[in-house]
């Protein structure tokens, strides 16, 4: 009995995830979609500019890697990061090795997501990303550009942020990615 209730408030908690159409002209073969905590996140990857990170994004998608993994690192008017799937903390990466930077021209503006890298190293890209809440121009040329947020940015400027005057952006008790699918592997 108390399965059966579990099974059913889980359905009533992702019905409403599930109802939300996801955008017109969508390549849903190249985007993914975010249930949150706060709501649901589309981005559309652009292969047109990192065709090696957007297969990483969608292969550990489709391996569950990002299901229930936070948003460790959310610092109002710059960015919120996730992806750590290994430690949930931002110290982990994935089983797979780290991706060679594809660096492009396309500025860091509101909406644009990034892969994030271990400080210098511009071929540390492994399983994290981040979603600029404004414009980034000091990162342009030197983060590989993924994707940007088609629908869904409501959503990603209500996630918690990190307190005023924390360096490292770190949040206790962190909103999360509920589920991550690629958008058409969406039955």
């Amino acid at each position: 009995m108390i399965r059966i209730l579990a099974v059913l408030a889980a359905l009533l908690y992702a019905a409403p995830a599930l109802a939300q159409s996801l955008p017109a002209n969508l390549d849903k073969a190249n985007a993914i979609v975010i249930d949150t905590t706060k709501g649901r996140i589309v981005i559309q990857l652009r292969t047109d500019l990192a065709p090696q990170h957007a297969e990483r994004i969608k292969q550990l998608a489709r391996d569950g890697f990002y299901n229930n993994v936070p948003f460790h690192r959310v610092m109002a008017g710059f960015m919120a990061q996730t992806g750590d799937g290994q430690n949930f903390n931002g110290t982990g990466g994935s089983k797979y090795p780290n991706l060679k930077a594809e660096f492009s021209q396309t500025p860091f503006t509101r909406g644009v997501v990034g892969m994030a890298r271990r400080g210098d190293s511009n071929d540390s890209a492994n399983s994290q990303f981040f979603i600029c809440f404004a414009d980034a121009s000091f990162l342009n040329g030197k983060y590989t550009v993924i994707g940007n947020v088609v629908s869904g940015m409501d959503v990603v400027d209500k996630l918690k942020k990190a307190p005023p005057g924390v360096q490292s952006g770190a949040v206790t008790d962190p909103d999360k990615m509920v589920k991550v699918q690629v958008a058409s592997d969406i039955k």
